[in-house]
């Protein structure tokens, strides 16, 4: 552990005299600004080290409320890359939207203007990155992509703080703000549980097929390890459209396990229509998102708090000069609470 200095703090003036440069070149050379070159950054932030700077933190707080607090405040641009097949087919995704919502208001408290950029027909990456030069740009939010991945890898990342939402992204690995899928499939289970269910079945799936796959049914299967009086809690992998042999094969599950309720992780109500349940007459329903599960019991994600924590970790990223892909990946993980709704009645009140 260093010592704590016991002298006079050292200022931004001081480091600028020994470098012959100017106060304001330290400041923004201190926060990782473009404006000053890689090679003068260096130089400063490796002098303000040795000399023991450390940034006043009441001038950093003051600075911030006049940033939050000026309707001028707005002075840069943070980029969210949309590289959908249907690009406006990305936000009809109410938790997306909302990660969208959550995201852009937060950059605005902060000076930032949260602007999309659709790569695909609109736009090539070579482009999309001469772009972000003209207008330096240094922060990427990725929202959750479909199952197209795009080609990423040639995207020189090195350049920008990045922060991804969702584990749909294979490229690049770069640090990721989610839902806590676990816990949130957990306290799922123990809410049905608390309302008077007991044969709780999962829809999930079938693995391989969702990155988040594992996550939630680590959750379903760490509730059935715990609550050993639940009876049968069984998962059933769906393997494709409801078609004849998919709806045949869930309606021998649904004989064999014979569930009180089904926690879903998608939208399925095409499957159980087809397999001719009525919910919640035939079978009580709860899911995992309220916002796109196709049922009004279940798990609030709270994705706008999704994005506001995306943008702030993006956000850090860029004041500590951290870019391109980390060699030590975070992940940061929003927990979820539970919404009581019709699809799933709530046994105690009868």
């Amino acid at each position: 552990m260093e010592p704590e200095s016991t002298g006079p703090r050292v200022s931004l003036r001081e480091i600028a005299r020994r470098l012959d440069v100017s106060h304001v070149t330290v400041s923004l050379a201190i926060r990782n600004s473009p404006s000053v070159s890689d090679a003068t950054r260096a130089k400063i932030q490796k002098l303000a080290g040795e000399l023991g700077y450390r940034p006043d933190p009441i001038l950093c707080a003051l600075a911030d409320y006049r940033n939050r607090g000026s309707k001028y405040g707005i002075h840069s641009v943070v980029a969210w890359i949309n590289a959908w097949e249907d690009p406006e087919a990305l936000r009809a995704h109410k938790e997306f939207d909302l990660y969208w919502k959550g995201a852009s208001q937060c950059a605005a408290k902060h000076g930032h203007a949260l602007e999309e950029f659709r790569v695909g027909k609109q736009m090539d990456l070579r482009s999309l990155h001469r772009v972000f030069q003209e207008q330096n740009i240094r922060g990427i939010l990725l929202p959750p992509h479909g199952p197209i991945q795009p080609d990423w890898r040639d995207f020189p990342w090195k350049d920008y703080s990045v922060a991804r939402f969702g584990r749909s992204l294979k490229y690049p690995p770069a640090h990721l703000v989610t839902a806590n899928q676990l816990a949130n499939t957990y306290l799922a289970v123990r809410s049905m549980r608390e309302r008077g269910y007991r044969r709780i079945g999962l829809i999930a799936q079938a693995p391989g097929h969702d990155p988040r796959g594992p996550h939630f049914t680590a959750g379903f299967l760490s509730a059935r390890e715990h609550f050993r009086d639940a009876g049968s809690m069984s998962i059933f992998h769906v393997l494709g459209p409801p078609g004849k042999e998919e709806v045949a094969r869930f309606k021998k599950w649904l004989k064999k396990e014979r569930p009180e309720a089904l926690l879903s992780i998608d939208d399925h109500r095409s499957l159980l229509q087809a397999a001719g349940l009525r919910v919640p007459d035939d079978v009580a329903l709860a899911v995992t998102s309220v916002r796109d599960g196709g049922a009004d019991s279940g798990m609030d994600q709270h994705p706008e708090e999704i994005g506001r924590v995306g943008f702030l970790l993006m956000n850090s990223l860029i004041r500590d000069g951290e870019r391109g892909i980390p060699k030590i990946f975070r992940q940061v993980l929003v927990e979820g609470s539970w919404v009581d709704g019709t699809s799933l009645p709530d046994r105690r009140k009868g």
